[in-house]
C-alpha cells in the first residue's frame, strides 16, 4: 500500500475504534441524503395534472340563462320608463348571476356534443339538402378563397360544424364578448354596413340571438338590419338556394306568446323579403331557414296581443 510521505502530515494519536465507526456512519448519513436530494420524484418532473374543470349541470345552465334573460329585459324595461333606482339594482343583479360571461358560459356549454349542442350541424344538413355544401369537402384547407362568405352573430366557438368547410365557407364570428380566438368582439347593430356586394354574405346565422335583444322594436331593427347583409340573389353563387338566413329561437317565444305565434313571425319575415324554405321544431327549440329574395313591402307590426293565458310570455317583435 503506497503511503503519503510523513512530511505532509503533523502526526496525531490514532483515533479509536468508536471514532472509526462515528465517521462511517456520518458519512453514510451524508450520502443517503445526497442521493435522496438528487432522486426526486419522478412526478416533480411532470408538468401539473390539468384538473378537468367543474362543468355545470344541465338545470343550472338552463337557471343562469332564464335568470340572465330575465333580468335583462326587466333592466331594459327600468331604463325605458327612467326608473334608474331600479334599473341599477338589476344591473347589479345581473353581475350578481354571473353577467354576459356566466350566461355565454352556460350558452357554450349547452352546445357541447354530449348535450346534443351545436345547431350549426342543422344549417350544415340543410345546405347539404340544397346543393350548396358537399359532405366531401368537410376538413380541407382553402386553397383559395373560399366562393361563399357566412356571418355568424353570436358565435360561440370557432370549431362549430359550419367552421369545418373553410375551402367552401369564409367564416365570419362576431359577438358582444368573444369566447375566444376566431370570433370578433363586435356589437351586429354597430357593425358598419357593407360597402360593397364583395362584402355581403350568402349565408347569415342568428341562432339564439334575437331573443336576447330586450325590447320589441330593437328586435325588428335587427331583423331590418340583417337584409343590408345579404348579397343579392343575382349575385350569390347558388342564386336558387341563397342567400338564406339560419334563424333560431327558443319554441316558447312563438308557442307560448301573447303577441306572436308562427303565423306571425312567418309574416314579418316575409315582409321583409324572406320566404321560408325549411324549419324543423324541437320541444325546445325552433329552427328556421329563410331565403332572402330582396324584395320587401314595409309592412309595419305593431305590439299586438293575439292570445292569452296565466302561463304564457310577452315575448314579441315590433316592426315600425
Amino acid at each position: 500500500m503506497l503511503r503519503a510521505p510523513s512530511c505532509l502530515f503533523k502526526a496525531s494519536p490514532s483515533p479509536s475504534p468508536s471514532r472509526h465507526v462515528t465517521v462511517e456512519l456520518e458519512l453514510e448519513l451524508d450520502h443517503i441524503m445526497a442521493v435522496k436530494k438528487r432522486q426526486k420524484a419522478l412526478s416533480s418532473g411532470r408538468p401539473p395534472v390539468n384538473k378537468p374543470k367543474e362543468r355545470m349541470s344541465a338545470q343550472q345552465s338552463r337557471t343562469i340563462i332564464r335568470t340572465h334573460h330575465r333580468l335583462q329585459k326587466e333592466h331594459a324595461a327600468a331604463v325605458k320608463r327612467g326608473d334608474t333606482s331600479t334599473a341599477e339594482k338589476l344591473a347589479r343583479a345581473i353581475e350578481n348571476n354571473g353577467g354576459i360571461t356566466k350566461y355565454q358560459a352556460a350558452s357554450k356549454q349547452g352546445q357541447a356534443k354530449d348535450r346534443g349542442g351545436d345547431s350549426s350541424k342543422l344549417l350544415v344538413e340543410w345546405l347539404v339538402e340544397l346543393g350548396v355544401v358537399d359532405r366531401k369537402a368537410r376538413g380541407r384547407t382553402a386553397a383559395e378563397k373560399a366562393p361563399l362568405r357566412c356571418l355568424e352573430v353570436g358565435a360561440l366557438s370557432a370549431a362549430n360544424e359550419i367552421s369545418k368547410f373553410p375551402n367552401l365557407i369564409e367564416m365570419t364570428r362576431i359577438d358582444l364578448n368573444s369566447q375566444g380566438p376566431g370570433i370578433q368582439k363586435q356589437d351586429f347593430m354597430e357593425r358598419p354596413l357593407p360597402a360593397s356586394e364583395h362584402e355581403r354574405f350568402d349565408i347569415f346565422s342568428l341562432s339564439l340571438v334575437l331573443n336576447y335583444v330586450p325590447d320589441a322594436p330593437g328586435r325588428g331593427e335587427m331583423l331590418k338590419r340583417i337584409t343590408e347583409f345579404l348579397r343579392t340573389a343575382q349575385a350569390a353563387e347558388h342564386s336558387e338556394s341563397l342567400p338564406v338566413l339560419f334563424f333560431v329561437l327558443p319554441l316558447p317565444c312563438i308557442d307560448n306568446s301573447r303577441y306572436i305565434d308562427e303565423s306571425r313571425l312567418l309574416q314579418i319575415m316575409d315582409s321583409l323579403g324572406f320566404v321560408l324554405t325549411k324549419k324543423r321544431l324541437t320541444p325546445k327549440l325552433c329552427y328556421y331557414l329563410l331565403r332572402w329574395t330582396a324584395t320587401k313591402d314595409h309592412t309595419t307590426f305593431e305590439k299586438k296581443k293575439i292570445r292569452d293565458g296565466p302561463a304564457m310570455n310577452n315575448f314579441s317583435i315590433v316592426v315600425e
